[in-house]
């Protein structure tokens, strides 16, 4: 095992690497004000965004699900790291050499398994690429690449190369790296010989698959000889690293022009989102061996923040196989708040056919816009039945129905239902839009009884606002549900946000609050972790160290994400934040705590003037009156009298 990572070294990391620069690797982020950002959250499906980052305080929070925590904590969670792997990552990426306490300097062999197979896969795409540019042998690659119209230098842009056809050459090469075999087996780089491992692919065009945030994960191989007797395309297998339906082709490369535009063109092979990106649609991304599906729309809707302006293209081929791929990408169009569209070539031509015959320009024109994807699905269905008989007419009308009753948008749904008809050659329009609405609504009432299991009425679904996040999902219970329009709990809930985020406008003065003071138990327990981390006064010289520290003081990780979420949540003024405010929200808690107190003390007073101990009764009503004259003072001085 590697020794534990040097503290400052970690801290170090966090000051490095800006969250937003790292979770904009994996979603689109627009400002949400107060210089946080927001965006569609990569840990649960929302149509909203309730995604919000803060920059300057190096922390991330979703308002919906309740996931949150700093750069080093997205990291292990988007891309499922031990808190060793998603350190040594972004060190990494910031040129950091990590220090570690037991042990010295990491050797690379003890590094945590995911890293390992990625270095792994960097290893192998640059001593494939070399050899594709240099090898005599890869001549054959080059020529095939030349004859699609790809030059040398769009085989480094692409990180294309050329695996050769011995037995075991990479085998060799990264075992002189340092890896073991069973690492090279895990990597689905080598596979298991008669003799140990052998390369898993030799003879073949390489490309190298990254994921959303650049990392090479995998690769495919395109068959050049006719004496491989393998596909011709052959994939990595299914890895802890490689998961084909979770990976897009092309998206390292596309996806900032996605989220720029709000469009990205799905195509269906390597050479294609080639042909695009040399043609200027730098938005093409193609899936890996799989069809298009639920997990590659959840990468997409987070670039495109999944707004009704956003396009998604599918450009197939014109065969049975491109028009069935169609229909199966329709079946998830639904999943999409963007319009999604569908292009296909003339003569059936793929992208990169297209490219060499007519040029850059027809590629560029095959992306724009043309046919809506449910147009599509409909006209072939429609094409399946004889439209002259009313036999006919009825059988399409069954199978396309209930097509348009999944679209979810009502006006659009109308609209369809109108269209269909006219292809349909059916006169009476309101007998399709009343069938389409009778199954949509069936749907729905199905749909609503398994949510609910047959009990009772549905509950409110809508999304809610960041200062609503009150009530937990009853799946995942995070301590008692807060009603901010209580006062009471709403001015603790923002003295607790002025504490985590302007440590110094309630400095030194909050840090003489007891815990009592706050009736709310979770916000209790933030303020009991706030003096367990040093207390508020420490934060005043290192905002992010002050908060790294107060979220790992948290006893648990309910109280821990009650931090990050007070800590990024906007705090509620519609004017600037100052000193003014921050008196008011610790008078006015201190106040409720002193009037509670003596209302206990009036209580005790009552009971001990019908015969109590005339000594104790003097030092309560000494006390009532020490409280009743600080009230005054509060009242008639605000901050001053703190």
């Amino acid at each position: 095992m590697a020794g534990r990572i040097n503290d400052e070294d970690v801290k170090a990391v966090r000051d490095a690497v800006p969250i937003d620069a790292v979770v904009s690797e994996y979603l689109q982020l627009r400002n949400a004000g107060g210089g946080n950002l927001k965006g569609l959250c990569p840990f649960h499906d929302e149509k909203s965004p309730s995604f919000q980052v803060s920059p300057s305080k190096g922390l991330f929070h979703c308002f919906g699900c309740q996931e949150g925590g700093d750069t080093i904590t997205f990291v292990m969670k988007i891309d499922h790291l031990s808190f060793s792997e998603a350190v040594e990552r972004l060190a990494a990426q910031a040129g950091i050499t990590l220090r570690y306490e037991e042990g010295g300097y990491n050797p690379a062999h003890q590094r945590g398994e995911r890293i390992r197979l990625v270095e792994a896969h960097k290893l192998a795409a640059d001593w494939y690429a070399e050899q594709l540019a240099t090898s005599a042998e890869a001549e054959t690659g080059r020529v095939f690449l030349a004859e699609r119209g790809f030059d040398q230098a769009a085989a480094v842009h692409f990180g294309v190369g050329y695996s050769p056809q011995g037995w075991d050459h990479l085998t060799r090469f990264l075992r002189g790296k340092g890896f073991t075999d069973k690492e090279l087996i895990l990597s689905g780089l080598s596979q298991e010989g008669r003799r140990g491992p052998i390369d898993r692919f030799r003879g073949r065009l390489m490309w190298p698959i990254r994921d959303i945030g650049g990392e090479v994960v995998g690769f495919g191989a395109r068959k050049l000889y006719e004496a491989d007797n393998g596909p011709k395309y052959l994939n990595t297998p299914e890895t802890a690293i490689y998961r084909k339906s979770q990976v897009l082709y092309g998206i390292d490369l596309a996806k900032k022009e996605i989220a720029k535009t709000s469009r990205a063109v799905v195509v269906e092979g390597y050479t294609d989102v080639m042909a695009c990106h040399l043609a200027g649609v730098t938005t093409a991304i193609a899936t890996c061996g799989t069809a298009f599906g639920g997990d590659h729309i959840k990468i997409l809707r987070r670039l495109l923040m999944d707004n009704g302006s956003a396009r998604v293209i599918f450009t197939f081929d014109g065969d049975a196989a491109g028009q069935k791929a169609a229909l199966r990408a329709f079946e998830d169009d639904q999943k999409f708040a963007a319009e999604t569209y569908i292009a296909i070539a003339p003569d059936g031509m793929d992208p990169c056919d297209l490219r060499l015959a007519k040029g850059d320009e027809a590629v560029a024109d095959l992306a724009e816009p043309r046919t809506p994807l449910f147009e599509f699905a409909l006209r072939q269905i429609v094409a399946r039945y004889d439209l002259d008989t009313p036999a006919g007419r009825a059988a399409a009308l069954d199978e396309a129905a209930p097509v348009v009753a999944r679209i979810k948008n009502s006006g659009a749904q109308h609209e369809v239902a109108v269209q269909l008809a006219g292809l349909l050659g059916i006169l009476d329009t309101q007998f399709v839009v009343k069938r389409v609405a009778q199954l949509a609504r069936w749907a729905r009432e199905r749909g609503e009884r398994g949510e609910r299991g047959g009990r009772g009425p549905a509950p409110d679904r809508q999304q809610r606002g960041p200062r609503e996040q009150y009530a937990p999902a009853p799946s995942t219970p995070r301590g008692p549900a807060l009603n901010l329009r209580n006062p009471v709990y709403a001015t603790e809930r923002e003295l607790l946000k002025l504490a985590l985020q302007r440590p110094e406008l309630v400095s030194p003065a909050f840090d003489a609050y007891g815990v009592d003071e706050f009736t709310a138990p979770p916000y209790a327990a933030v303020r009991q972790t706030i003096l367990d981390a040093g207390g508020a006064e420490y934060g005043v010289g290192d905002s992010q160290e002050y908060l790294a520290r107060v979220r790992e003081a948290a006893p648990d990780d309910t109280v821990r994400a009650m931090v990050t979420e007070l800590a990024v949540e906007a705090i509620l003024l519609r004017r600037e934040v100052d000193e003014a405010y921050a008196g008011a929200q610790l008078v006015t808690v201190r106040r409720r705590a002193v009037e509670r107190r003596i209302r206990d003390l009036q209580s005790t007073v009552t009971r001990l003037s019908t015969g109590g101990d005339p000594a104790q009764l003097a030092a309560v009503q000494n006390e009532l009156w020490v409280l009743q004259q600080y009230d005054q003072a509060l009242r008639e001085r605000g901050a001053a009298a703190l």
